[in-house]
């Protein structure tokens, strides 16, 4: 009897592809004039997100790609605990950072630095994905299903929150809200959930005045244009220079100490500079057509395992992509969320990666071809 071949789901593989080469001709463009400012070389992050981003986040990615997936559930716990664990680094003098950001959740080492946070994102979704697939039906009782698998997710967020990292809360509060409903619990109970979350962050505003402010900011960017309103101001700029055809690769204005952060959470706004309206609505469509297509892996994935996995990690990739866009066109509050695959940091794109080498594993088993 012959065996079937388990195939990758190349499709998807090449989306990733197409998507990763974007992003790093975007950052060699808008990392130029911030990279000789601080560093005298115009290719300083495009060389840190090739050097420690894309060579580790490949050959992990082959790893990962190559792993069963199912061996992730048998480490669950010890990844979990090895990423609190990081999380509580931060705050070690001699060690943490907060790399000029006000949050103290940066690690430094040997003179490279890593955010724990971002490490967490996966280890959050592999572990939840193991204890909401070996809970089942459970899920459906509140005391003893829902509440216990919230408490526990709940977990790194807390300790985000402590260093106080606004931005990456969100995320994970919302990656375990997407894993609770992919893991079948009741509407009720997710309902009452994002009731107590939206009182929750109204008591995170008025106890920190900046909040606040920032909120003020982005409901009325123009009364503060050279303060809280400086940094969305000139994004519109960018965003409406770019026009339908964009300025051209390389030609953009707004990067030359105009608008803060180019390379990191304001790259958007530059890539739509220079590429314009189509090139950005090809970036975008491309964003919908890799959601799409693993969200179709994870509804055909052989178990409940694979679907949470598959679904809780490209919940991540999107939920940041729309913190950060969506700040750049002033739909949402400015965050300092980075762009995922596009904007720079190397540990960023390696778990990244990561998570993406997991999807194209469980597509080898997935019925959905």
């Amino acid at each position: 009897m012959a065996t079937r071949t388990r195939t990758s789901d190349y499709t998807l593989l090449t989306y990733f592809v197409v998507l990763i080469l974007f992003g790093l001709l975007v950052l060699s463009s808008a990392g130029v004039s911030v990279g000789i400012e601080r560093f005298q070389d115009p290719y300083f992050f495009i060389k840190r997100q090739l050097l420690l981003g894309l060579l580790p986040g490949v050959i992990l990615f082959l790893i990962a790609a190559k792993i069963d997936y199912h061996v992730w559930k048998k480490y669950a716990l010890p990844i979990f605990i090895a990423g609190l664990i990081l999380l509580i680094l931060p705050f070690i003098p001699g060690i943490g950072s907060t790399h000029g950001t006000g949050a103290r959740s940066w690690i430094v080492l040997g003179g490279n630095s890593f955010q724990p946070a971002e490490a967490i994102k996966l280890g959050m979704i592999i572990f939840m994905a193991a204890f909401l697939s070996n809970m089942g039906k459970q899920i459906y009782d509140l005391k003893h299903g829902f509440l216990v698998a919230l408490g526990v997710g709940l977990i790194p967020i807390v300790m985000v929150i402590a260093q106080p990292d606004i931005g990456t809360t969100f995320i994970l509060f919302s990656i375990l809200i997407f894993l609770l409903f992919f893991a079948n619990a009741k509407f009720s109970h997710l309902s009452a959930l994002g009731l107590v979350a939206i009182i929750a962050f109204i008591l995170m505003i008025i106890a920190a005045p900046y909040r606040a402010q920032r909120l003020t900011t982005f409901l009325h960017p123009e009364l503060d244009p050279q303060g809280q309103g400086y940094q969305i101001n000139q994004a519109f700029l960018a965003i409406g220079s770019g026009g339908v055809f964009g300025l051209g690769l390389g030609h953009s204005r707004q990067k030359f100490q105009y608008l803060p952060e180019v390379h990191a959470d304001s790259i958007f706004a530059i890539a739509s500079e220079e590429f314009g309206i189509v090139i950005i609505g090809l970036f975008l469509a491309l964003l919908v057509l890799i959601t799409l297509r693993v969200l179709h892996i994870a509804k055909h994935s052989p178990d409940s395992f694979g679907r949470l996995l598959v679904a809780g990690i490209i919940s991540w990739f999107i939920i940041q992509s729309l913190l950060n866009i969506g700040a750049m066109v002033g739909l949402l509050p400015l965050t300092g969320v980075p762009l995922p695959f596009v904007s720079h940091g190397g540990s960023a794109l390696m778990i990244g990666m990561v998570g993406m080498g997991i999807i194209i594993n469980v597509s080898k088993y997935s019925s959905a071809k």
